[in-house]
């Protein structure tokens, strides 16, 4: 799994987790939605450190538990 798929399902993971749409999550971390919704549909493949905290800041979670995850640790390395 590449890096973007993981963020990417994280994201959506959390919102369920949550129970927050992705609207919602665009409004509670003042990311636009456009932004989300490239991130989510493959538009951007690199979505920065600080949209990143922002949307952690939505979630009310940190980096940290954003990124702690099996999926996180067992990332393929991307440049070979």
């Amino acid at each position: 799994m590449d890096t973007y798929t993981a963020v990417k399902n994280r994201i959506y993971q959390l919102c369920e987790i949550k129970n927050m749409s992705i609207n919602k999550l665009s409004t509670e971390s003042a990311v636009p939605p456009s932004t989300l919704k490239n991130i989510l549909y493959g538009k951007s493949n690199n979505p920065g450190i600080v949209t990143i905290k922002m949307l952690c800041d939505g979630l009310g979670i940190s980096l940290t538990e954003f990124f702690d995850t099996e999926e996180f640790k067992n990332l393929e390395q991307q440049i070979k």
